[in-house]
Protein backbone atom coordinates (compact mmCIF):
# COMPACT_ATOMS: atom_id res chain seq x y z
CA UNK A 1 0.00 0.00 0.00
CA UNK A 2 1.27 3.48 -0.78
CA UNK A 3 2.41 5.72 2.06
CA UNK A 4 0.73 8.99 1.17
CA UNK A 5 -1.06 10.89 -1.56
CA UNK A 6 1.84 13.34 -1.91
CA UNK A 7 4.31 10.58 -2.74
CA UNK A 8 2.09 8.15 -4.62
CA UNK A 9 -0.83 10.08 -6.02
CA UNK A 10 0.21 13.53 -7.15
CA UNK A 11 0.99 12.46 -10.74
CA UNK A 12 -1.68 9.79 -11.12
CA UNK A 13 -3.85 11.95 -13.36
CA UNK A 14 -1.37 11.15 -16.13
CA UNK A 15 -2.00 7.40 -15.87
CA UNK A 16 -4.48 5.48 -18.00
CA UNK A 17 -7.25 3.58 -16.24
CA UNK A 18 -5.50 0.33 -17.17
CA UNK A 19 -2.30 1.42 -15.44
CA UNK A 20 -4.22 2.64 -12.38
CA UNK A 21 -6.11 -0.67 -12.18
CA UNK A 22 -2.83 -2.61 -12.26
CA UNK A 23 -1.30 -0.51 -9.51
CA UNK A 24 -4.46 -0.68 -7.40
CA UNK A 25 -4.65 -4.44 -7.75
CA UNK A 26 -1.10 -5.01 -6.53
CA UNK A 27 -1.45 -2.52 -3.67
CA UNK A 28 1.11 -0.04 -5.00
CA UNK A 29 -1.48 2.74 -4.68
CA UNK A 30 -4.83 3.05 -2.91
CA UNK A 31 -8.27 4.29 -3.99
CA UNK A 32 -7.63 7.34 -1.78
CA UNK A 33 -4.50 8.13 -3.78
CA UNK A 34 -6.47 7.97 -7.00
CA UNK A 35 -9.42 10.08 -5.88
CA UNK A 36 -7.21 12.78 -4.39
CA UNK A 37 -5.17 12.98 -7.58
CA UNK A 38 -8.33 13.38 -9.63
CA UNK A 39 -9.82 15.91 -7.19
CA UNK A 40 -6.68 18.02 -7.49
CA UNK A 41 -6.76 17.83 -11.27
CA UNK A 42 -10.46 18.78 -11.32
CA UNK A 43 -9.72 21.80 -9.15
CA UNK A 44 -6.97 22.90 -11.54
CA UNK A 45 -8.72 22.30 -14.85
CA UNK A 46 -12.50 22.11 -14.54
CA UNK A 47 -13.10 25.85 -13.99
CA UNK A 48 -11.58 26.40 -17.43
CA UNK A 49 -13.30 23.75 -19.54
CA UNK A 50 -16.53 23.23 -17.55
CA UNK A 51 -16.69 19.49 -18.24
CA UNK A 52 -17.93 18.36 -14.80
CA UNK A 53 -20.54 20.87 -13.57
CA UNK A 54 -21.95 18.59 -10.85
CA UNK A 55 -19.43 17.02 -8.46
CA UNK A 56 -19.86 14.54 -5.63
CA UNK A 57 -16.27 14.47 -4.36
CA UNK A 58 -17.19 14.02 -0.71
CA UNK A 59 -19.12 10.86 -1.49
CA UNK A 60 -16.34 9.63 -3.78
CA UNK A 61 -13.76 10.27 -1.05
CA UNK A 62 -15.85 8.37 1.50
CA UNK A 63 -16.16 5.39 -0.83
CA UNK A 64 -12.45 5.48 -1.64
CA UNK A 65 -11.62 5.52 2.08
CA UNK A 66 -13.89 2.53 2.71
CA UNK A 67 -12.18 0.61 -0.11
CA UNK A 68 -8.77 1.52 1.25
CA UNK A 69 -9.72 0.44 4.77
CA UNK A 70 -11.27 -2.85 3.64
CA UNK A 71 -8.88 -3.82 0.88
CA UNK A 72 -9.94 -7.28 -0.43
CA UNK A 73 -7.54 -9.80 -1.96
CA UNK A 74 -6.59 -9.12 -5.56
CA UNK A 75 -8.78 -11.91 -6.97
CA UNK A 76 -11.85 -10.44 -5.26
CA UNK A 77 -11.49 -7.00 -6.81
CA UNK A 78 -13.73 -6.27 -9.78
CA UNK A 79 -12.25 -4.88 -12.99
CA UNK A 80 -12.99 -1.29 -11.98
CA UNK A 81 -12.14 -1.53 -8.26
CA UNK A 82 -10.95 1.85 -7.00
CA UNK A 83 -11.34 3.67 -10.33
CA UNK A 84 -13.54 6.79 -10.15
CA UNK A 85 -15.56 7.71 -13.23
CA UNK A 86 -17.71 10.52 -14.60
CA UNK A 87 -21.42 9.97 -15.20
CA UNK A 88 -23.02 11.71 -18.15
CA UNK A 89 -25.80 14.08 -17.11
CA UNK A 90 -28.35 12.02 -19.06
CA UNK A 91 -27.80 9.13 -16.60
CA UNK A 92 -29.16 8.93 -13.06
CA UNK A 93 -26.68 8.83 -10.19
CA UNK A 94 -28.39 8.46 -6.81
CA UNK A 95 -28.36 11.63 -4.74
CA UNK A 96 -27.00 13.83 -7.54
CA UNK A 97 -28.81 16.03 -10.03
CA UNK A 98 -29.85 14.79 -13.46
CA UNK A 99 -30.65 17.92 -15.44
CA UNK A 100 -30.35 16.84 -19.12
CA UNK A 101 -29.02 20.39 -19.50
CA UNK A 102 -32.56 21.76 -19.16
CA UNK A 103 -33.83 24.48 -16.80
CA UNK A 104 -36.95 22.35 -16.38
CA UNK A 105 -34.88 19.81 -14.41
CA UNK A 106 -32.26 22.09 -12.88
CA UNK A 107 -33.34 20.97 -9.38
CA UNK A 108 -34.04 17.34 -10.24
CA UNK A 109 -32.20 14.93 -7.91
CA UNK A 110 -32.07 11.25 -8.81
CA UNK A 111 -33.38 8.96 -6.09
CA UNK A 112 -31.55 5.94 -7.44
CA UNK A 113 -28.86 5.16 -9.99
CA UNK A 114 -29.95 3.79 -13.35
CA UNK A 115 -29.01 0.35 -14.65
CA UNK A 116 -25.96 1.60 -16.54
CA UNK A 117 -24.48 3.37 -13.52
CA UNK A 118 -25.34 0.63 -11.01
CA UNK A 119 -23.06 -1.84 -12.79
CA UNK A 120 -20.14 0.56 -12.42
CA UNK A 121 -20.68 1.99 -8.96
CA UNK A 122 -18.36 -0.36 -7.09
CA UNK A 123 -15.56 1.88 -8.32
CA UNK A 124 -17.06 5.25 -7.32
CA UNK A 125 -18.64 8.06 -9.30
CA UNK A 126 -16.86 11.41 -9.15
CA UNK A 127 -19.49 13.68 -10.71
CA UNK A 128 -21.74 14.43 -13.68
CA UNK A 129 -20.39 15.41 -17.11
CA UNK A 130 -21.81 18.27 -19.15
CA UNK A 131 -24.29 17.68 -22.01
CA UNK A 132 -26.36 19.56 -24.61
CA UNK A 133 -29.91 20.46 -23.65
CA UNK A 134 -31.85 17.19 -24.05
CA UNK A 135 -29.93 16.00 -27.14
CA UNK A 136 -27.42 17.15 -29.73
CA UNK A 137 -23.78 16.97 -30.80
CA UNK A 138 -22.45 20.31 -29.41
CA UNK A 139 -22.29 20.59 -25.61
CA UNK A 140 -23.83 23.79 -24.28
CA UNK A 141 -26.98 24.38 -22.27
CA UNK A 142 -28.77 27.14 -20.32
CA UNK A 143 -28.09 25.45 -16.95
CA UNK A 144 -24.30 25.07 -17.00
CA UNK A 145 -23.17 26.83 -20.18
CA UNK A 146 -20.54 25.73 -22.70
CA UNK A 147 -18.24 22.77 -22.26
CA UNK A 148 -14.96 23.79 -23.93
CA UNK A 149 -12.57 21.63 -25.89
CA UNK A 150 -9.25 21.32 -23.99
CA UNK A 151 -7.32 21.13 -27.28
CA UNK A 152 -8.60 24.60 -28.13
CA UNK A 153 -10.82 26.54 -25.75
CA UNK A 154 -12.43 28.33 -28.69
CA UNK A 155 -13.80 25.09 -30.09
CA UNK A 156 -16.68 22.70 -29.43
CA UNK A 157 -16.03 19.55 -27.38
CA UNK A 158 -18.71 17.74 -29.40
CA UNK A 159 -21.66 16.01 -27.88
CA UNK A 160 -23.74 14.87 -26.43
CA UNK A 161 -21.06 13.17 -24.30
CA UNK A 162 -18.92 16.30 -24.61
CA UNK A 163 -18.25 16.64 -20.90
CA UNK A 164 -17.11 13.03 -20.69
CA UNK A 165 -14.75 13.45 -23.65
CA UNK A 166 -13.23 16.70 -22.39
CA UNK A 167 -12.84 15.41 -18.81
CA UNK A 168 -10.93 12.39 -20.12
CA UNK A 169 -8.73 14.47 -22.41
CA UNK A 170 -7.76 16.79 -19.57
CA UNK A 171 -6.98 13.98 -17.11
CA UNK A 172 -9.82 14.72 -14.69
CA UNK A 173 -11.22 11.18 -14.77
CA UNK A 174 -9.81 7.83 -15.89
CA UNK A 175 -13.17 6.62 -17.28
CA UNK A 176 -16.51 8.14 -18.26
CA UNK A 177 -19.94 6.98 -19.30
CA UNK A 178 -21.44 8.02 -22.59
CA UNK A 179 -24.49 7.19 -24.61
CA UNK A 180 -25.02 7.25 -28.32
CA UNK A 181 -28.12 7.74 -30.43
CA UNK A 182 -26.72 9.43 -33.52
CA UNK A 183 -23.05 9.73 -32.58
CA UNK A 184 -23.03 11.11 -29.05
CA UNK A 185 -20.12 8.87 -28.01
CA UNK A 186 -18.18 8.90 -31.26
CA UNK A 187 -18.33 12.64 -32.05
CA UNK A 188 -16.88 13.88 -28.71
CA UNK A 189 -14.32 11.05 -28.73
CA UNK A 190 -13.09 12.32 -32.10
CA UNK A 191 -13.18 16.00 -31.08
CA UNK A 192 -11.21 15.33 -27.86
CA UNK A 193 -8.80 12.65 -29.16
CA UNK A 194 -10.07 9.94 -26.81
CA UNK A 195 -11.70 6.57 -27.46
CA UNK A 196 -15.45 6.05 -27.47
CA UNK A 197 -17.25 2.78 -28.18
CA UNK A 198 -20.85 2.53 -29.35
CA UNK A 199 -21.60 -1.13 -28.44
CA UNK A 200 -24.20 -3.40 -29.99
CA UNK A 201 -27.74 -2.80 -28.66
CA UNK A 202 -28.21 -4.63 -25.35
CA UNK A 203 -24.50 -5.04 -24.60
CA UNK A 204 -24.73 -2.45 -21.79
CA UNK A 205 -28.07 -2.23 -19.92
CA UNK A 206 -29.97 1.06 -20.00
CA UNK A 207 -32.08 3.02 -17.55
CA UNK A 208 -35.85 3.25 -17.36
CA UNK A 209 -36.10 6.72 -18.91
CA UNK A 210 -35.72 5.23 -22.39
CA UNK A 211 -38.50 3.27 -24.11
CA UNK A 212 -37.76 -0.32 -23.18
CA UNK A 213 -37.73 -1.71 -26.70
CA UNK A 214 -35.91 1.12 -28.48
CA UNK A 215 -32.63 -0.14 -29.96
CA UNK A 216 -31.22 3.06 -31.47
CA UNK A 217 -29.94 4.60 -28.21
CA UNK A 218 -27.14 2.63 -26.54
CA UNK A 219 -24.92 3.15 -23.49
CA UNK A 220 -21.17 2.74 -23.80
CA UNK A 221 -17.72 3.40 -22.36
CA UNK A 222 -15.24 6.20 -22.99
CA UNK A 223 -11.55 6.19 -22.08
CA UNK A 224 -8.15 7.52 -23.01
CA UNK A 225 -7.13 4.35 -24.83
CA UNK A 226 -8.73 1.18 -26.18
CA UNK A 227 -7.58 -0.95 -23.23
CA UNK A 228 -9.39 1.46 -20.87
CA UNK A 229 -12.59 1.13 -22.90
CA UNK A 230 -12.30 -2.68 -22.83
CA UNK A 231 -11.79 -2.53 -19.06
CA UNK A 232 -14.88 -0.37 -18.59
CA UNK A 233 -16.92 -2.60 -20.89
CA UNK A 234 -15.97 -5.57 -18.70
CA UNK A 235 -17.41 -3.69 -15.73
CA UNK A 236 -20.54 -2.43 -17.49
CA UNK A 237 -21.70 -5.17 -19.86
CA UNK A 238 -24.33 -7.72 -18.87
CA UNK A 239 -27.98 -8.45 -18.27
CA UNK A 240 -30.28 -6.28 -16.17
CA UNK A 241 -33.94 -7.28 -15.65
CA UNK A 242 -35.02 -3.68 -16.16
CA UNK A 243 -33.73 -3.70 -19.74
CA UNK A 244 -35.40 -6.38 -21.88
CA UNK A 245 -32.81 -6.00 -24.66
CA UNK A 246 -29.80 -6.55 -22.40
CA UNK A 247 -28.01 -9.89 -22.37
CA UNK A 248 -25.26 -11.56 -20.30
CA UNK A 249 -21.70 -11.49 -21.56
CA UNK A 250 -20.29 -14.95 -22.16
CA UNK A 251 -16.75 -16.07 -22.88
CA UNK A 252 -13.47 -14.29 -22.20
CA UNK A 253 -13.36 -10.75 -20.89
CA UNK A 254 -12.91 -7.87 -23.31
CA UNK A 255 -9.53 -7.10 -21.76
CA UNK A 256 -8.42 -10.71 -22.29
CA UNK A 257 -9.57 -10.52 -25.90
CA UNK A 258 -7.05 -7.74 -26.58
CA UNK A 259 -4.13 -10.17 -26.31
CA UNK A 260 -5.39 -12.65 -28.91
CA UNK A 261 -3.10 -12.86 -31.96
CA UNK A 262 -6.08 -12.83 -34.34
CA UNK A 263 -6.12 -9.59 -36.36
CA UNK A 264 -8.26 -8.39 -39.29
CA UNK A 265 -7.10 -9.30 -42.78
CA UNK A 266 -9.68 -7.65 -45.04
CA UNK A 267 -10.82 -4.07 -44.43
CA UNK A 268 -12.87 -1.58 -46.40
CA UNK A 269 -12.63 2.21 -46.27
CA UNK A 270 -15.10 4.82 -47.43
CA UNK A 271 -14.52 8.57 -47.01
CA UNK A 272 -18.25 9.35 -46.97
CA UNK A 273 -20.32 6.11 -46.97
CA UNK A 274 -21.46 7.28 -50.39
CA UNK A 275 -24.13 9.52 -48.88
CA UNK A 276 -22.69 12.43 -46.85
CA UNK A 277 -20.42 15.44 -47.47
CA UNK A 278 -17.05 15.37 -45.66
CA UNK A 279 -14.48 18.16 -45.34
CA UNK A 280 -11.58 17.48 -47.68
CA UNK A 281 -8.92 17.58 -44.94
CA UNK A 282 -10.87 15.10 -42.80
CA UNK A 283 -11.33 12.70 -45.73
CA UNK A 284 -7.62 12.85 -46.57
CA UNK A 285 -6.50 12.29 -42.96
CA UNK A 286 -8.85 9.34 -42.51
CA UNK A 287 -7.89 7.81 -45.85
CA UNK A 288 -4.22 7.94 -44.85
CA UNK A 289 -5.08 6.43 -41.46
CA UNK A 290 -7.01 3.59 -43.08
CA UNK A 291 -4.00 2.76 -45.26
CA UNK A 292 -1.88 2.35 -42.14
CA UNK A 293 -3.90 -0.72 -41.21
CA UNK A 294 -1.63 -2.41 -43.73
CA UNK A 295 1.04 -2.13 -40.99
CA UNK A 296 -0.75 -4.93 -39.11
CA UNK A 297 -1.08 -7.10 -42.19
CA UNK A 298 -4.53 -6.03 -43.41
CA UNK A 299 -5.58 -5.50 -47.02
CA UNK A 300 -7.56 -2.26 -47.47
CA UNK A 301 -10.19 -1.94 -50.21
CA UNK A 302 -12.21 1.13 -51.15
CA UNK A 303 -15.73 -0.31 -51.13
CA UNK A 304 -18.84 0.31 -49.07
CA UNK A 305 -22.27 -1.20 -48.41
CA UNK A 306 -25.30 0.61 -49.84
CA UNK A 307 -26.32 3.28 -47.29
CA UNK A 308 -28.96 4.90 -49.49
CA UNK A 309 -31.94 6.08 -47.47
CA UNK A 310 -30.08 5.91 -44.14
CA UNK A 311 -30.09 9.67 -43.44
CA UNK A 312 -33.81 10.21 -44.03
CA UNK A 313 -34.78 7.00 -42.24
CA UNK A 314 -32.72 7.81 -39.17
CA UNK A 315 -34.26 11.28 -38.99
CA UNK A 316 -37.70 9.66 -39.03
CA UNK A 317 -36.93 7.07 -36.34
CA UNK A 318 -35.05 9.55 -34.16
CA UNK A 319 -37.98 11.95 -34.36
CA UNK A 320 -40.37 9.22 -33.21
CA UNK A 321 -38.10 8.32 -30.30
CA UNK A 322 -37.68 11.95 -29.17
CA UNK A 323 -41.45 12.51 -29.46
CA UNK A 324 -42.16 9.37 -27.45
CA UNK A 325 -39.87 10.61 -24.68
CA UNK A 326 -40.81 14.30 -24.67
CA UNK A 327 -44.34 14.80 -26.02
CA UNK A 328 -45.78 15.68 -22.60
CA UNK A 329 -43.00 18.19 -21.91
CA UNK A 330 -43.67 19.94 -25.20
CA UNK A 331 -47.33 20.35 -24.35
CA UNK A 332 -46.52 21.97 -21.00
CA UNK A 333 -43.21 23.77 -21.54
CA UNK A 334 -42.73 24.58 -25.23
CA UNK A 335 -41.19 28.01 -24.56
CA UNK A 336 -38.63 26.53 -22.16
CA UNK A 337 -37.22 23.94 -24.58
CA UNK A 338 -34.45 24.58 -27.13
CA UNK A 339 -35.90 25.31 -30.61
CA UNK A 340 -34.00 22.41 -32.19
CA UNK A 341 -35.57 19.97 -29.74
CA UNK A 342 -39.03 21.45 -30.29
CA UNK A 343 -38.51 20.87 -34.02
CA UNK A 344 -37.39 17.30 -33.37
CA UNK A 345 -40.40 16.47 -31.18
CA UNK A 346 -42.80 17.94 -33.71
CA UNK A 347 -41.10 16.05 -36.52
CA UNK A 348 -41.67 12.81 -34.61
CA UNK A 349 -45.30 13.65 -33.92
CA UNK A 350 -45.90 14.38 -37.61
CA UNK A 351 -44.42 11.11 -38.93
CA UNK A 352 -46.94 9.24 -41.08
CA UNK A 353 -47.46 5.48 -41.20
CA UNK A 354 -45.90 5.22 -44.71
CA UNK A 355 -42.84 7.19 -43.53
CA UNK A 356 -42.40 4.97 -40.49
CA UNK A 357 -42.80 1.77 -42.49
CA UNK A 358 -40.32 3.00 -45.10
CA UNK A 359 -37.75 3.89 -42.41
CA UNK A 360 -38.03 0.48 -40.78
CA UNK A 361 -37.61 -1.20 -44.16
CA UNK A 362 -34.42 0.78 -44.80
CA UNK A 363 -33.08 -0.16 -41.40
CA UNK A 364 -33.79 -3.85 -41.99
CA UNK A 365 -32.12 -3.70 -45.41
CA UNK A 366 -29.05 -1.98 -43.94
CA UNK A 367 -28.63 -4.64 -41.29
CA UNK A 368 -28.68 -7.40 -43.89
CA UNK A 369 -26.38 -5.39 -46.20
CA UNK A 370 -23.87 -5.30 -43.34
CA UNK A 371 -24.37 -8.99 -42.63
CA UNK A 372 -23.37 -9.80 -46.22
CA UNK A 373 -20.55 -7.24 -46.15
CA UNK A 374 -18.95 -8.83 -43.07
CA UNK A 375 -18.87 -12.21 -44.79
CA UNK A 376 -16.12 -10.73 -46.98
CA UNK A 377 -14.60 -7.95 -44.83
CA UNK A 378 -13.57 -7.85 -41.17
CA UNK A 379 -14.03 -4.12 -40.54
CA UNK A 380 -15.48 -1.02 -42.21
CA UNK A 381 -13.57 2.26 -41.79
CA UNK A 382 -14.74 5.83 -42.33
CA UNK A 383 -14.35 9.25 -40.66
CA UNK A 384 -15.85 9.56 -37.19
CA UNK A 385 -17.05 13.10 -37.97
CA UNK A 386 -17.34 14.98 -41.28
CA UNK A 387 -15.73 18.13 -39.83
CA UNK A 388 -13.06 19.06 -37.28
CA UNK A 389 -14.05 20.75 -34.00
CA UNK A 390 -15.84 23.99 -34.88
CA UNK A 391 -16.13 27.32 -33.01
CA UNK A 392 -18.10 27.03 -29.79
CA UNK A 393 -20.16 30.08 -30.78
CA UNK A 394 -21.92 28.05 -33.51
CA UNK A 395 -25.03 26.13 -32.47
CA UNK A 396 -24.32 23.51 -35.13
CA UNK A 397 -22.52 23.07 -38.46
CA UNK A 398 -24.39 24.82 -41.28
CA UNK A 399 -22.21 23.88 -44.26
CA UNK A 400 -19.74 21.11 -45.15
CA UNK A 401 -17.50 21.75 -48.16
CA UNK A 402 -19.90 24.55 -49.20
CA UNK A 403 -22.82 22.10 -49.06
CA UNK A 404 -25.55 23.39 -46.69
CA UNK A 405 -26.97 21.09 -44.04
CA UNK A 406 -30.74 20.74 -43.85
CA UNK A 407 -31.13 20.10 -40.09
CA UNK A 408 -29.14 20.71 -36.91
CA UNK A 409 -27.84 17.12 -36.86
CA UNK A 410 -27.08 16.56 -40.55
CA UNK A 411 -23.39 17.22 -39.92
CA UNK A 412 -23.15 13.98 -37.88
CA UNK A 413 -24.85 11.84 -40.54
CA UNK A 414 -21.70 9.74 -40.96
CA UNK A 415 -22.21 8.43 -37.43
CA UNK A 416 -25.98 8.13 -37.38
CA UNK A 417 -25.94 6.17 -40.64
CA UNK A 418 -23.87 3.57 -38.76
CA UNK A 419 -26.36 3.66 -35.88
CA UNK A 420 -28.92 2.28 -38.33
CA UNK A 421 -26.87 -0.92 -38.77
CA UNK A 422 -26.83 -1.98 -35.07
CA UNK A 423 -23.10 -2.72 -35.48
CA UNK A 424 -20.56 -1.77 -32.81
CA UNK A 425 -18.49 1.27 -33.79
CA UNK A 426 -15.43 2.84 -32.18
CA UNK A 427 -13.90 6.28 -32.64
CA UNK A 428 -10.11 5.89 -32.66
CA UNK A 429 -7.78 8.91 -32.48
CA UNK A 430 -5.56 8.90 -35.58
CA UNK A 431 -4.21 12.39 -36.27
CA UNK A 432 -4.66 16.16 -36.09
CA UNK A 433 -5.61 18.84 -38.61
CA UNK A 434 -3.14 21.48 -39.76
CA UNK A 435 -4.63 23.67 -37.00
CA UNK A 436 -3.83 21.05 -34.35
CA UNK A 437 -7.40 19.78 -33.84
CA UNK A 438 -8.07 16.07 -33.21
CA UNK A 439 -9.41 13.70 -35.86
CA UNK A 440 -10.91 10.28 -35.16
CA UNK A 441 -11.39 7.31 -37.46
CA UNK A 442 -14.67 5.40 -37.12
CA UNK A 443 -14.03 1.64 -37.04
CA UNK A 444 -17.11 -0.57 -37.43
CA UNK A 445 -17.27 -4.28 -36.63
CA UNK A 446 -19.88 -7.01 -37.20
CA UNK A 447 -22.92 -7.27 -34.88
CA UNK A 448 -21.84 -8.15 -31.33
CA UNK A 449 -18.24 -8.17 -32.57
CA UNK A 450 -16.88 -5.92 -29.83
CA UNK A 451 -13.97 -8.24 -28.97
CA UNK A 452 -12.46 -8.34 -32.45
CA UNK A 453 -13.16 -4.63 -32.96
CA UNK A 454 -11.40 -3.66 -29.72
CA UNK A 455 -8.49 -5.97 -30.47
CA UNK A 456 -7.84 -4.44 -33.92
CA UNK A 457 -8.08 -0.88 -32.59
CA UNK A 458 -5.84 -1.74 -29.63
CA UNK A 459 -3.18 -2.97 -32.03
CA UNK A 460 -3.54 0.12 -34.22
CA UNK A 461 -3.00 2.46 -31.25
CA UNK A 462 0.68 1.50 -31.26
CA UNK A 463 0.82 2.43 -34.95
CA UNK A 464 -0.76 5.86 -34.50
CA UNK A 465 0.96 6.42 -31.10
CA UNK A 466 -1.53 9.04 -29.89
CA UNK A 467 -2.66 7.62 -26.53
CA UNK A 468 0.52 9.03 -24.97
CA UNK A 469 -0.48 12.55 -26.07
CA UNK A 470 -2.90 12.77 -23.14
CA UNK A 471 -3.74 14.18 -20.72
CA UNK A 472 -3.23 17.73 -21.95
CA UNK A 473 -3.47 21.16 -20.41
CA UNK A 474 -6.27 23.35 -21.77
CA UNK A 475 -5.07 25.81 -24.38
Amino acid sequence: MSTSYETAGSGLFRCTATELARRLRCGEISPVDVIESKASRIEDVNPTINALPLLCLDEARDQAQQMTNHNPPSDEKGPLWGLPFAVKDYNDLAGVGTTYGSPLLARNIATESDATVRRLQDSGAIGKSNVPEWAGAHTFNPVFGHNLNPWSLKMSAGGSSGGSGAALAAGMVPLATGNDLGGSLRVPASFNSVVGLRPSPGRVPRGARLPAFDSLWVEGPMGRCVADVALMLDGGAGFDPGDPLSFPHQGESFVEALSSPSLPKRLAFSPDLGIVPVETEIAEICSAAAERFRDIGADVSHVCPDFSGAVESFQTLRGVLIAQMMESLLAQHRDEIAPEIVWNIEKGLAVTNPELLAAERVRTRLYHEMEIFFEQYDLLLCPAVSVPPFPKSQRYVGTINDSPTKTYIDWIAITFAITMTSCPALSLPVSFTQNGLPVGLQVIGPPRGESSLLRACHRMESVFDLATALPIDPR
